[in-house]
């Protein structure tokens, strides 16, 4: 175990107060709506670009915050316990977009491709997910062709691509040589304007329904030799890096939706009478709210010391996989249970419990389900594979 030390600093609780505002004061009086209607919420991400929330971890030559991946972990959870939609597009954009071309790209691709999403003037995505592989990323069958004159010729699907819809860049995995597996897998930044870049329909999800994901298909695309993302070759090992990193960022949206469920939980009992007395008082319901207020800071310690160490740079591999699986599994179950104690006004549309329910459920699936974070734990604690 690693000595871990969470005095926040005042900027970290600058930035988590920057948050707490915007949520408080614009998404959460917007999150119904956007969740009935599905819109992307494109001026309150903007909002959140101008105050340094889409690049919390980018250094301010690049337009970001500039600050570490604690101060991103209070952030998040500050915007998801308001709503967590909004929190997945920042999410994408932090970790899945920036991290990955700042780990890898060029001093030019960065003040490219990272600025423009840093300082919230354009959205970005990530690709790598495709209509026949999800977990497993290696049956990868978009392909990448070298040509003589260095550049590379895309086509193929990829599949769940949270902002696609409205992203202007895309950090894109495919195939460049088959006859290698995960080690022929290339990254290549993607301008979605171009021609030969198609974006399918918005599915309709569950849950999350404010972020916007769809399809896209690439039909003859040209990547410029300049567009190549690290060496050729090396892809598999920048999304596994850039996944660990996106962990921390879904386990602290976890935590924010756990919250919310469990705040708007225990001013319920609290309030709610039967039998003569508040439910709260009742031993079933204590014992409920024991086990929520355990599991959420269960959560959050895990997450904050994952965060820790990627901002020491030491290793997290394991350590975000614990606090992913922990929080997303803990928000689930304070969800569940939230609905259960509210009874038939948690499962009305009239409350926001039911919001909390469906938005939880997919962050025991996105960035690695559940079943994969036990692999990771479990190969690391054993050396099994």
């Amino acid at each position: 175990m690693h000595d871990v030390d969470f005095g926040f600093t005042e900027e970290q609780l600058l930035i988590q107060d920057v948050a707490r505002r915007i949520a408080q004061e614009k998404i959460a009086p917007s999150a119904e709506h956007f969740d009935k209607s599905g819109e992307f919420p494109l001026a309150n991400i903007q909002l959140l670009g101008e105050n340094g929330l889409m690049g919390i971890e980018v250094p301010a030559e690049y337009g970001g915050a500039g600050m570490d991946p604690v101060a991103y972990v209070l952030a998040m959870v500050e915007i998801a316990a308001a709503d967590a939609a909004h929190s997945t597009i920042m999410s994408v954009n932090n970790s899945l977009f920036c991290n990955g071309i700042l780990a890898n790209g060029t001093e030019a691709q960065k003040q490219k491709y990272v600025r423009a999403i840093a300082e919230g003037a354009e959205i970005g995505a990530f690709a790598l997910t495709e209509p026949q592989s999800g977990s497993d990323a290696t049956a990868m069958r978009c392909r990448a062709v070298k040509q003589a004159d260095g550049s590379f010729i895309v086509n193929g699907k990829k599949s769940w691509i949270t902002s696609g819809p409205v992203a202007k860049y895309i950090v894109l995995f495919a195939m460049t040589d088959p006859s290698k597996a995960s080690r022929g897998i290339s990254a290549f930044l993607i301008d979605t304007a171009r021609e030969g870049f198609h974006r399918g329909k918005t599915e309709p999800k569950l849950g999350i329904r404010a972020s916007a994901t769809c399809e896209i298909e690439f039909t003859d695309y040209v990547v410029q030799p300049d567009e190549l993302l690290g060496d050729e070759g090396h892809g598999f090992k920048i999304a596994m890096g850039v996944l660990d990193a996106g962990r921390i960022g879904i386990a602290s949206q976890a935590i924010g939706i756990g919250r919310a469920a469990y705040e708007a939980t225990l001013a319920y009992v609290r309030e709610r009478q039967a039998f003569g007395q508040p439910i709260g008082a009742f031993q079933m319901t204590q014992a409920k709210i024991a086990d929520m207020k355990c599991k959420l800071d269960a959560a959050l310690l895990l997450t904050l010391r994952a965060a820790w160490l990627k901002g020491q740079g030491k290793r997290f591999t394991t350590e975000a996989a614990v606090a992913k699986l922990t929080a997303s599994e803990g928000a689930m179950w304070i969800a569940h249970q939230a609905v259960q104690i509210h009874g038939g006004m948690g499962y009305s549309k009239e409350m926001p419990l039911e919001r909390y329910f469906r938005d939880a459920k997919i962050t025991e699936i996105y960035e690695g389900t559940s079943e994969i974070q036990r692999l990771v734990i479990a190969r690391h604690e054993t050396g099994l594979r």
